[in-house]
């Protein structure tokens, strides 16, 4: 079976490859613009967000500064890190969807059961980032709760990383299994029932976001590998009924 970081690989020299290539300019142009734009909002604000949240801690636990401290710094880069991520694939989305029907037709010979093209993709994209949303950020905000209480949030890096694991699964594998008509429900299901694929293929996603300016080229790759572990993974998975 393919394992998750031969897909990385072998999804990044696909897309850049002849007939693929010219369709990852226009993600690539969107990720720039937005990382640029979030970078200087952050640059701005981010002080004055940690002297906030740090003025916050009560003073029986100031003997836990040196710890409360760098964990509060973690929790607002992974807070940073997701909005990020959630913000540049929605603006995304129709070109990434876009991108794994091409890559699917390039890599199987199959064309996915919806060929939309690009305009109704557009659409149909939106909405099902709008769905991935209402999945993603209540517990996204849980999450962000559970890094503020004391004694707890020292769980919660751990919490974080199987949770973004989870997430660029569900955000990269989904491109392919919208284009083949499986409802997010059923996608949710077929992710956690190869729950070992579905997360070192989100851990890899995940490593790939952390690489500065590099993750930008990197990214449509991961595109083209959920469109390889849809097919060596997901396809033959029978359908939910009912």
């Amino acid at each position: 079976m393919l394992d998750a970081f031969t897909a990385l690989a072998r999804g990044t020299r696909l897309v850049y490859g002849a007939g693929l290539r010219r369709y990852v300019f226009a993600p690539i142009a969107v990720n720039l613009l937005v990382y640029v734009a979030m970078l200087w909002f952050v640059l701005a604000n981010f002080g004055n967000w940690l002297d906030h949240w740090m003025a916050m801690v009560p003073g029986w636990l100031a003997w836990l500064e040196w710890l409360i401290w760098p964990l509060f710094v973690l929790s607002l880069v992974l807070a940073v890190f997701f909005t990020f991520t959630l913000v540049t694939h929605i603006i995304a989305a129709p070109f990434y969807g876009f991108l794994a029907e091409k890559v699917e037709i390039a890599a199987t010979g199959r064309a996915p059961l919806d060929d939309r093209g690009l305009a109704k993709t557009t659409v149909d994209a939106l909405g099902r980032e709008m769905v991935k949303l209402a999945y993603i950020l209540p517990r996204m905000a849980v999450l962000f709760v559970i890094s503020w209480i004391p004694v707890v949030n020292l769980a919660a890096p751990l919490l974080w990383a199987l949770f973004s694991a989870w997430m660029m699964a569900i955000t990269y594998l989904d491109y392919p299994m919208d284009n083949n008509k499986v409802s997010f429900a059923d996608m949710r299901r077929r992710l956690k029932s190869r729950w070992w694929p579905t997360l070192s293929y989100g851990g890899g996603v995940t490593l790939i976001t952390w690489i500065p300016l590099a993750n930008l080229f990197l990214l449509p790759g991961a595109v083209a590998a959920g469109v390889l572990m849809w097919d060596g993974h997901y396809r033959n998975l029978p359908a939910r009924r009912g």
